[in-house]
């Protein structure tokens, strides 16, 4: 479906969560389930459409090319994971 393989279905965790505490993380915090692209009907850009594995499963939207991006190192230096997000 993408260039690094995230598909419908899959579990991705957001760069944050390498910021949680141990029992933050059994909160499923920074955890979400890809739904898939969808296509914005005035602008045609691609949009990765996801729901949050935590508090009120909300669902959201954001640009597929910010979805798929790197973490910025300049902003969070001590970072490790590589993308934005990542399949777990």
């Amino acid at each position: 479906m993408t260039e690094r393989n995230i598909n419908p279905g899959d579990i991705v965790r957001h760069f944050k969560r390498e910021t949680l505490t141990e029992d933050e993380r059994r909160s499923n915090k920074y955890l979400y389930k890809i739904i898939g692209v969808a296509e914005h009907t005035e602008t045609k850009e691609k949009l990765m459409i996801y729901m949050a594995l935590y508090d009120d499963f909300g669902i959201y939207a954001r640009p597929l090319e910010m979805f798929l991006s790197e973490v910025d190192r300049e902003k969070y230096p001590d970072i490790m994971q590589r993308y934005r997000f990542e399949k777990m």
